[in-house]
């Protein structure tokens, strides 16, 4: 079935604007006859409606992607199949992707940054704490309420396209731009591997542009894997430049511990407390002695404007991004230098990059 203006799924879901195309399907406007309210239907194209298999598992990941019950995180309201087509019926988000203001403000100040970091963390942490990992947080997946407020989309699509041949998508890797190394390299994606995508999105904000470009995908993922990225402007208080390096860590082990732990960083830097946000990430500590803060006192950061709004906090007790137990929060220590290695990043890997790129572009 093709979709068109008019067409009703489901006996209810009317379709009245289509409102975007991706890799895998049409997004759609539509009112609920039944409930009298409008809804966004994301409908898939039919080359994978034909394979029982996906099928199967894109059921599953839209019961999975509907227990999540965050205010960061846009609902899944209903699933369905009709005359060939498979259908999400998800909550219709007020505002614009984070893509579009970026691609017309260009910078962003570090408070609004650091908000847009904090509350998209913590809708990761909901989806963590479900066993749910992103796999392609990037700016287009972000909503941006009237209000500010952040909405993460597209939590199940992003699993299944990791699941199909790359060739039938052709833009399973298409965001390259904000990979995770572990990713490019062609291993299983973490809760850390959203975060390091995060990382990406706030340099992008901060500096107008990402850390890594290319004249194709196979460079741009090589680049993920072992270049290191740019410094951001001295206009950046250093403690901001110190939290997006260390979520940019080649090592998945560098980064912040899990999602909810880098919402508390973000959030305690708007409020100008680096000592709260080390708290937070111990493994800061080596980051800001990198940009010239040795005092986690963070005398050095320049003044935030903070407007007291508060960010929803799911504790995810047992859980960490890498997959290990839980560890009781630790003192703050002097900090450990890092290995040039682990700053580096794998160069080892850079085959492995250049195959799943390759696929990916095929």
């Amino acid at each position: 079935m093709r979709p068109t203006s008019g067409i009703t799924l489901g006996g209810r879901y009317q379709l009245t604007d289509r409102i975007a195309i991706g890799g895998m399907g049409e997004v759609w406007k539509a009112r609920d006859k039944v409930l009298g309210r409008i809804t966004a239907v994301k409908i898939l194209k039919e080359e994978y409606t034909g394979d029982p298999n996906f099928l199967r598992r894109f059921r599953a990941e839209a019961q999975h992607t509907a227990l999540l019950n965050h205010p960061g995180v846009a609902n899944v309201y209903d699933y369905g199949e009709e005359k060939g087509s498979a259908y999400l019926v998800m909550e219709l988000v007020p505002g614009q992707p984070l893509s579009s203001i970026l691609e017309k403000e260009k910078v962003l100040s570090p408070e609004r940054t650091l908000r847009i970091i904090a509350q998209t963390a913590a809708a990761l942490s909901a989806a963590h704490a479900q066993g749910l990992v992103h796999r392609d947080v990037k700016p287009g997946n972000l909503m941006i309420t009237p209000t500010g407020r952040v909405k993460v989309t597209d939590f199940g699509i992003a699993r299944l396209a990791d699941q199909v041949p790359l060739t039938a998508t052709g833009q399973v890797m298409g965001t390259a731009q904000y990979l995770a190394p572990e990713q490019a390299t062609g291993q299983q994606a973490t809760g850390s591997s959203d975060l390091y995508s995060l990382g990406i999105i706030g340099y992008e904000a901060l500096a107008g542009h990402r850390p890594f470009t290319g004249e194709s995908q196979i460079a741009i993922a090589l680049a993920q894997v072992n270049d290191t990225p740019p410094p951001l402007p001295d206009t950046v208080p250093a403690p901001v430049r110190a939290l997006i390096m260390c979520m940019l860590s080649k090592d998945p082990k560098e980064r912040p511990s899990d999602a909810t732990a880098l919402s508390e960083a973000a959030d305690a830097l708007r409020r100008k407390d680096t000592r709260g946000a080390v708290e937070a990430v111990p493994g800061l500590a080596v980051f800001l002695e990198e940009q010239g803060v040795a005092d986690p006192s963070g005398a050095e950061t320049a003044p935030l404007d903070y407007d007291g709004l508060r960010t929803t906090h799911p504790r995810t007790e047992g859980i960490r991004t890498d997959g290990s137990p839980a560890t009781a929060a630790l003192p703050v220590t002097a900090a450990q230098p890092r290995t040039d290695d682990a700053a580096r990043g794998p160069g080892a890997a850079g085959a492995a990059a250049v195959g799943a790129a390759g696929a990916a572009a095929s």
